[in-house]
């Protein structure tokens, strides 16, 4: 996909903030640090609308990024290693729940693993949690590239075993690095809009 335009255009931490237009959304969810900001920024061809940061938990907020104005990317604060109260990661939790629970044009999640480790207890518990909610994932195991091409598909196997995948759900290797995987992504993208 040709992406023309992209800007962010709110961090909201409540339902009454999000944005009216009833545009298709895919959520971004992944451990802090997992490169769900390199992963916007890959897809978009934009090294830094999405703002990376080496120190977790930097996204606090769901952050609404318009992509040609017919699609939202949403940002979700990142799970597992954030630096952060427990007070401060309860209301995130309470923000993204209603998020996901609630939001009509959500249409599905994509859920960012780094795939040269297992996917942790988080991944997994995430995983669970969306499709407790009925919400069809789009798993993506990133730092493809840092694994020997001998060695990737037993890395993605493992991944989708351990995640116990619904075989409806899809997995897509990725690296921001080198791009490889972002058509993919896109046709996964478009094929929930499709619908």
């Amino acid at each position: 996909m040709k992406v023309n335009q992209a800007e962010i255009v709110i961090s909201a931490v409540s339902e009454n903030q999000y944005p009216q237009e009833q545009y298709p959304e895919f959520a971004l969810a992944g451990r802090s640090n997992v490169g769900k900001s390199s992963l916007i920024n890959k897809l978009i061809n934009r090294k830094n609308l999405a703002r990376t940061s080496s120190k977790p938990g930097k996204t606090q907020t769901l952050n609404f990024y318009l992509i040609n104005e017919s699609l939202y990317f949403v940002d979700v604060p990142g799970y597992g290693y954030a630096q952060v109260s427990k007070k401060e990661r309860a209301k995130w939790g309470g923000m993204m729940e209603q998020y996901f629970k609630n939001r009509e044009p959500l249409r599905a999640v994509i859920l960012i693993t780094d795939l040269r480790h297992e996917p942790t207890d988080d991944d997994i518990q995430m995983y669970d949690y969306l499709k407790f909610f009925e919400l069809p994932v789009i798993v993506i195991g990133t730092k493809l590239d840092k694994i020997p091409k001998t060695k990737q598909h037993k890395h993605i196997k493992r991944s989708k075993k351990v995640l116990e995948m619904d075989p409806n759900d899809i997995f897509i290797p990725f690296s921001a690095e080198t791009g490889e995987g972002k058509d993919a992504v896109w046709g996964a993208i478009k094929s929930f809009i499709a619908d």
